[in-house]
């Protein structure tokens, strides 16, 4: 894509209610945000119920 094109692209993480952008991580939050798993919540419902 053209540089003239982009545009930057602000990432959120929530935690716990609070939202942060990841820009603003320290190196060792980023560290922990890039180990982090993430689980769509009606997928392991169903899952436990079926």
């Amino acid at each position: 894509m053209d540089k003239q094109k982009r545009q930057e692209c602000l990432v959120f993480s929530r935690v716990v209610g609070w939202m942060t952008p990841i820009k603003n991580f320290n190196p060792g939050k980023l560290s922990e945000y890039k180990d982090r798993k993430t689980y769509e919540n009606s997928i392991t419902i169903t899952k436990y119920i079926a």
